[in-house]
């Protein structure tokens, strides 16, 4: 099966996360994927948090399949005419240095330009070019606080608070590649390349769009009627921490289940929409409340929200998360269990339409990662295993032209 991204060749320039997150969505759907790392160290991530001594660390192998790995030292002459050729035969350089960096390294724009005119330049960045703090070192979490995730998150008794899911890094990659690919159609029109660039901050701040929605509603009428501290709470001037409250205009919260005492995600998240209110009460035994004038609409709800939600663990307290979402969805009630990652990773749904996977490795032996989110109904992407640090070195140069002997003359610039 060909895959839409074949023939479409990137250098890989990026490390940790964010832009590796970016290529291998990829290298995914069929983009041939050349990874440039240092001679006998590579990307940083091969060593972090190692489970298995001397094999590549999961951190790597989880961001990096599908990609050929080019070990090649670029502050060598010979490293830079090896990297030029490869610029010619490329379609996008994806980099996720700090500022200045490729032109330090004698790729500016203008030269990559020069070298290939239809080259696409897409990079990650943790401000926008011109931003106050353009110069700032910018980590996931550094990321969540910047773009107004940390300060709309967690309790507001406590302090702001980081979301496990990774905002600032894979969310950012997810953006980088759209831009890619609506460069590569542009290119199409055009026949030239451009730069694209993404920022952490920037990407954050997309995803928490409804809180700078909560933002204006507050400053025009004082309060937010979907937060917990609605309406006996008082607000202050800026979005507060809702909790575990629904950020759509429905109350939800997060419930205790049977076994909650000994298992800390025995919960499911619950959600009261309107149109679901009559079902939830007979699902509750509660059909009293459907027409009570204290219940009956929304806005009578929320001063009695959490008396609502004492009732509903009420009745969740014999019931496992699995059990109550198995009846309440039966009354299409919006619910979910709390799934910790063990749990997904031995769903079996999750497994069969390839969200999580399990890859063959020539050191680490199988190991689980994530597959496409994105599904297809012509196309099923296969994962298959992160490369070895150099494993593909002589195969990518044998493919610009160099003979066996040049490959061997070169041992000092891409010696592993």
């Amino acid at each position: 099966m060909t895959k839409p991204l074949e023939g479409i060749k990137i250098i890989d320039f990026t490390h940790v996360q964010a832009g590796p997150a970016c290529t291998q969505l990829l290298a995914w759907f069929g983009a041939d994927v050349i990874k440039v790392e240092r001679p006998g160290s590579g990307d940083v991530t091969r060593n972090q948090l190692r489970d298995i001594p001397d094999a590549d660390a999961l951190y790597f192998t989880m961001l990096n399949s599908n990609k050929k790995s080019l070990t090649l030292d670029t502050k060598k002459p010979e490293g830079k005419e090896v990297l030029e050729k490869l610029i010619r035969e490329s379609d996008v350089l994806v980099e996720n240095f700090g500022p200045g960096a490729l032109d330090r390294m004698g790729f500016s724009w203008e030269r990559l330009n020069e070298l290939n005119p239809k080259m696409i330049v897409a990079s990650v960045k943790g401000f926008s070019d011109g931003h106050h703090y353009d110069d700032l070192k910018v980590y996931e979490n550094v990321a969540q606080c910047a773009g107004g995730a940390a300060s709309t998150t967690g309790f507001w008794d406590g302090p702001p608070t980081i979301s496990a899911a990774a905002l600032g890094d894979s969310n950012t990659g997810m953006h980088l590649a759209i831009g890619i690919l609506t460069a590569l159609l542009g290119r199409d029109k055009t026949g030239k390349g451009q730069k694209v660039a993404v920022s952490m901050q920037d990407s954050v701040l997309n995803l928490c769009r409804v809180k700078l929605r909560d933002q204006q509603r507050l400053e025009r009428v004082g309060y937010l009627e979907e937060y917990p501290q609605y309406p006996h709470g008082e607000f202050g001037d800026v979005v507060p921490r809702g909790g575990n409250a629904g950020g759509g205009g429905q109350p939800g919260w997060v419930l205790k289940c049977k076994g909650w005492e000994t298992d800390s995600n025995a919960y499911i998240y619950f959600t009261i929409q309107g149109h679901a209110w009559e079902p939830i009460c007979k699902a509750l035994g509660k059909t009293e409340w459907i027409d009570d004038p204290a219940y009956k609409t929304a806005e009578a709800r929320q001063p009695h929200i959490f008396e609502i939600f004492k009732t509903i663990e009420a009745w969740l307290a014999d019931k496992t998360k699995f059990e109550a979402v198995d009846i309440l969805r039966k009354f299409d009630i919006p619910c979910a269990p709390v799934l910790t990652m063990k749990e997904l990773a031995n769903d079996p749904s999750l497994r069969a339409s390839g969200t999580i996977v399990e890859v063959p490795h020539k050191t680490r032996g199988s190991y689980l990662t994530v597959g496409s989110p994105i599904k297809f109904s012509d196309m099923k992407p296969e994962v298959t295993a992160s490369p070895l640090l150099g494993e593909h070195t002589d195969e990518v140069l044998a493919g610009l032209g160099y003979s066996k002997q040049e490959i061997f003359n070169l041992r000092e610039v891409r010696a592993v």
